[in-house]
């Protein structure tokens, strides 16, 4: 399986100090940063985490403040391959977490990192449609695979 080319280059610290700004909103509210959040999300068909595959990096989280005590959380990931079939599975394991554990009032955006994807475009608007994730999180058999991939490992 060939490698996406538009990683290439793409930073892979992994995900321990996000941002300033984000280190600093997390200690203010006394809660793990978003890098504990989502670090330990799981492949759908690999074994490994997110982090463990690059998907998300460092430099793939984005938070502003945009209002009193709310917050836009912007996601930026890179699936494997530029045609990887799963990237809509993985948006919305990535947004069913953090709106389980993010403890704060935010506005949750995630993207397929620009020109990562061959269909990122219509992924992007998929993952970012509250009615679509909500429908997909009513079919069991999507349910459980997001349920396996955002479940804390023992």
């Amino acid at each position: 399986m060939a490698l996406n080319p538009a990683r290439e280059g793409a930073a892979t610290a992994p995900l321990g100090n996000l941002c300033q700004g984000l280190t600093t909103l997390i200690s203010l509210i006394a809660f793990p940063s978003m890098d504990y959040i989502i670090r330990t999300i799981r492949d759908p068909e690999k074994p490994n985490t997110l982090e463990e595959l690059e998907v998300v990096t460092e430099s793939c989280v984005e938070v502003q403040e945009i209002g009193e005590d709310e917050y836009l959380v912007i996601i930026r990931f890179t699936p494997t391959v530029p045609h990887c079939s799963l990237a809509t599975l993985i948006g919305l394991c990535l947004r069913i977490k953090l709106q389980r554990c993010l403890p704060f009032r935010h506005k949750l955006e995630i993207y397929i990192s620009e020109g990562t994807h061959s269909t990122e475009e219509d992924i992007n608007k998929q993952i970012n449609d509250k009615e679509r994730v909500a429908a997909a999180m009513e079919n069991p058999n999507l349910r459980e695979i997001v349920e396996q991939c955002v479940t804390e490992p023992d």
